[in-house]
């Protein structure tokens, strides 16, 4: 049964999440700040977080970043503010999604399932694409299937894992202009509420650790994007 920590400073909205995820058949832990759900990730494995913002003690981004130092988890933030740099910031620190309160329970479960069932779909991927090959390269830019790691020119480039697995979902299809919705089903999951937006801005920050290799995502207008060499 899929464990899932909820990370809130508000009771009320961590006993709401936890009667949906039990419903979905989840298990479920809870915390009720950023450092508490540090310490329980040190103690303990989920495989799902969903995490608040802005909590006394630690926000937030500052617990993902010290959990995502230790585990690879999956992490959906939750926040009241939902401006573009809000957004931009969580998806820079790595989290996999991004909802804004107040937020629709039935919503906020499908967005878990769909990360959870990504996760699993990835993994499995992963092993059968190692199995193949164990590199991607284009010139520079290297892939490491099997490391889940990117180098440009030799020095390895430090990609979130989000940015890591949308590079590689570019890097399968070199060549094929994929619209958005292809590529928010491809790396997230997504079919009927998933955001164009995020796509745009996984592509802006990926861009800007490609270095001189970021032109091998090109925009196609009307479209969406493509990787080329």
């Amino acid at each position: 049964m899929p464990k899932i920590l909820i990370v809130d400073d508000e009771e009320e909205i961590v006993r709401l999440i936890g009667r949906y995820a039990r419903r979905e058949g989840y298990e479920t832990a809870e915390a009720h700040d950023g450092s508490e759900a540090v310490e329980l990730c040190r103690k303990y494995d989920f495989d799902m977080i969903i995490m608040d913002v802005m909590m006394r003690d630690m926000d937030g981004y500052t617990a993902v970043k010290k959990i995502r130092s230790e585990k690879d988890i999956p992490v959906l933030m939750l926040s009241a503010r939902g401006t573009e740099y809000d957004k931009l910031f969580g998806f820079e620190v790595g989290v996999d999604d991004y909802v804004t309160k107040p937020f629709s329970p039935k919503e906020l479960m499908a967005r878990v399932n769909v990360i959870l069932k990504r996760r699993s779909k990835n993994s499995a991927v992963n092993a059968a694409d190692t199995n193949k090959t164990e590199r991607l390269v284009f010139g520079g830019l290297e892939i490491d299937m099997a490391g889940r790691s990117v180098s440009i020119d030799g020095e390895k480039a430090e990609l979130t894992l989000k940015e890591y697995d949308l590079l590689t979902y570019l890097a399968r299809n070199c060549g094929i202009a994929l619209s958005r919705d292809q590529i928010l089903d491809g790396v997230w999951g997504y079919d009927s509420f998933g955001d164009d937006r995020t796509v745009d801005w996984q592509i802006k920050l990926l861009r800007g650790k490609l270095g001189k290799y970021c032109d091998h995502i090109r925009t196609v207008r009307g479209v969406g994007y493509k990787f080329e060499t």
